[in-house]
């Protein structure tokens, strides 16, 4: 029994290592970002209208078809009948076959009374023919200016119906994809109603990313500033550009009765492949400031920050002691901080405080410390 109760097992147990939790500083980039949700919208687009009034009688396009710039889109015809048009040319042409007698006429005319002209120097003719052929030449020459006139008006008329006729051309006013449409085969279009857009075309390369940025972060943000974003439709993968303008009003529904107020900012991103589409949702970060190459630490391993802004950490070295260290941080987010001092790369620093129960002396033949003891 006396063997049995000097067995030591208890004091073998107590001499275990205690097992501290550690991050390591090491070197590398950091971000400081402002995040935002946001939503994919057209960057250039514009609306074919409808100029006149009529019938849409045949649409050349359909939703997703690429279109050039000038390219018909849709026929209408016309609610001024056909007929009219025809009227005016055939009045035209017969304006023109007069003009061309009376000219012939007045040359006749201009011919006798140059004539006549000659023959009263010479005393040769009667007074009564000089003066018949001076009215004959004045009389014709006035047909002539009136009917000149009736083409010229025509003419007026005859340009407005050409101008008509253009209009029953529907054009795309830029080179893009039709994104939307309201017009149909057989629709009625009123002129006097307003105009609304009976297609929607948009140049698909280049789409506007549109964030709502919460008030105490949109005074970080300034033009130029890159921004990125994902969207759920291709998990993993990254679009960038360049912030354009933060909108200087509240969206809409925010900023009142004592809600928080959210701004709207802008940025293009290009999109040659057309796999972004309008209305998808982004998840937005805005680089506020960034490091490359330089000391990080994880965030969890800073400790309280003091009076001179600098932070206490515990740092593990080679001979597992605890040492107390300040450092100080520049940029940092929520999963790591820059190290401006006060640790180098490879330093190993405690998670939480320094453990308050501390490790038993370890065996004779352990030929080790306790990791604590020389820390304290």
């Amino acid at each position: 029994m006396l063997a049995q109760a000097s067995k030591p097992s208890p004091p073998a147990a107590s001499a275990a290592p205690v097992k501290l939790d550690t991050v390591t500083a090491r070197r590398g980039d950091i971000r400081q970002t402002v995040d935002a949700a946001g939503k994919l919208q057209l960057h250039k687009w514009a609306d074919a209208y409808a100029q006149i009034g009529g019938q849409v009688k045949e649409v050349s396009v359909a939703i997703g078809d690429t279109v050039q710039a000038d390219q018909a889109l849709l026929e209408i015809t016309p609610i001024q009948q056909p007929a009219k048009v025809e009227s005016n040319r055939a009045q035209m042409a017969r304006l023109q076959a007069d003009l061309a007698d009376q000219r012939a006429q007045l040359e006749f005319a201009q011919l006798q009374f140059k004539r006549q002209t000659q023959l009263k120097a010479q005393n040769a003719t009667r007074e009564e023919a000089f003066e018949s052929a001076r009215m004959n030449a004045s009389s014709a020459t006035a047909r002539v200016d009136a009917i000149t006139a009736q083409i010229h008006e025509l003419e007026a008329t005859l340009k407005l119906d050409e101008e008509a006729r253009q209009k029953t051309l529907v054009r795309s006013p830029i080179s893009g994809t039709v994104v939307s449409m309201a017009a149909r085969t057989g629709q009625m279009l009123a002129a006097a109603q307003p105009a609304a857009p009976l297609l929607r075309i948009a140049d698909l390369s280049e789409m506007t990313v549109a964030a709502r940025v919460a008030e105490n972060d949109v005074t970080r943000l300034r033009p130029g500033m890159a921004a990125s974003f994902t969207t759920p439709g291709y998990p993993g993968k990254h679009w960038s550009g360049k912030l354009r303008q933060v909108i200087p009003i509240p969206a809409d529904g925010t900023g009142e009765q004592g809600k928080q107020a959210f701004y709207t900012v802008l940025f293009e991103v290009k999109n040659p492949d057309h796999e972004l589409m309008s209305g998808m949702s982004a998840q937005v970060q805005f680089v506020v400031a960034q490091a490359r190459d330089t000391l990080l630490l994880p965030a969890n391993g800073l400790g309280a920050q003091d009076e001179d802004g600098q932070y206490n950490v515990n740092v593990l070295d080679a001979g597992q002691h605890v040492g107390a260290r300040k450092v100080k941080v520049g940029l940092r987010n929520l999963q790591q901080v820059q190290i401006l001092s006060g640790l180098a790369a490879g330093d190993k620093v405690l998670v939480g405080p320094v453990p308050n129960v501390l490790p038993a002396p370890a065996a004779p033949d352990a030929g080790t410390k306790s990791p604590m003891a020389s820390g304290s």
